[in-house]
């Protein structure tokens, strides 16, 4: 069932992020030909090829900057993977690998690496000296923890953590100055403290969690243009929502909120707001309509 929850949401995210060139630079899918071309090997793709082990050849090739393994075999990340100082893309989407290796830190250039449906518990720490990364998808793994080494890479512009087990997320998220996309739904996460959140961000999921209440730090996200808490267990909003200025989207459904602050009011750019399943009487719905004339509600 997890599988099949984020089999659509990985073949978009293959498309949209980790899509090159392919005349400029063409995809083989098989070593011996690789090896045969004329042309530098930029690309490499070994999608559902069902296997346990690389090709050992593969690491001649040592000009490949995008590998795509996903849908295979591997329970661990293959030796010849670390061989490839050029890779920039790494995608190993849909195995069973258990565990980051040390040898991680020998990919400096890794700027996407995404390990999305494998069986991965922790996130070694020295992923943390990958400092040209930019974006992680760790998405359906079994981690329990906010990952720490993720907090000592301050260029990552994206982090998906979608469907694990977390609970808990370290106070120094802010550390990640150059942050505009976290997608932490479909986890464990009951209480946020007082957690800052970086300044940059844009966009922030956290729905489909037991979340009681937002932190107030979170309304200082002047950046906030798209926030997603449905499905969780908000019983109020603080007027302090007024300081998200940007805010586009916002997605409250399927919470216990009766009402809304007036200050919603001054969310002048707020285009959709997504209302339903929450308890709220008719007379509450039409003074939310009359308050914010502007913004498209769903009831």
């Amino acid at each position: 069932m997890k599988k099949l929850f984020f089999t659509i949401f990985i073949l978009l995210l293959s498309q949209a992020k980790a899509q090159i060139d392919p005349v400029k630079f063409p995809t083989y899918t098989n070593v011996d030909e690789a090896l045969k071309s004329k042309q530098v090997v930029y690309s490499m793709s070994f999608r559902g090829k069902k296997m346990f082990n690389l090709p050992v050849e593969i690491q001649k090739l040592n000009s490949i900057f995008f590998l795509n393994v996903m849908e295979n075999k591997l329970e661990k990340m293959d030796e010849s993977i670390f061989a490839l100082k050029e890779l920039t893309i790494l995608n190993l989407n849909e195995n069973s690998i258990k565990f980051i290796p040390n040898e991680i830190a020998a990919l400096q250039k890794l700027e996407s690496f995404s390990m999305n449906l494998n069986s991965l518990t922790s996130v070694n720490p020295n992923l943390a000296k990958l400092q040209k990364l930019k974006a992680i998808h760790l998405d359906a793994n079994n981690l329990n923890v906010f990952p720490d080494a993720l907090l000592q890479i301050p260029n990552l512009e994206e982090i998906n953590l979608q469907g694990n087990q977390i609970s808990f997320i370290a106070k120094d998220l802010d550390e990640i100055k150059n942050l505009k996309s976290l997608n932490l739904a479909s986890n464990q996460i009951k209480d946020l403290g007082n957690l800052e959140f970086p300044k940059l961000l844009k966009y922030l999921e956290l729905q489909q969690n037991s979340i009681v209440k937002l932190p107030e730090t979170l309304f200082q996200s002047k950046n906030l243009e798209f926030l997603n808490v449905s499905g969780n267990k908000i019983k109020e909003i603080s007027p302090k929502v007024k300081g998200l200025k940007n805010v586009v989207s916002m997605n409250l459904a399927n919470n216990d909120l009766k009402d809304l602050p007036i200050e919603f009011s001054q969310l002048k750019n707020l285009k959709t707001l997504i209302l339903t399943g929450n308890p709220m009487e008719k007379t509450t719905i039409e003074k939310l309509k009359a308050m914010m004339p502007e913004t498209q509600i769903y009831f």
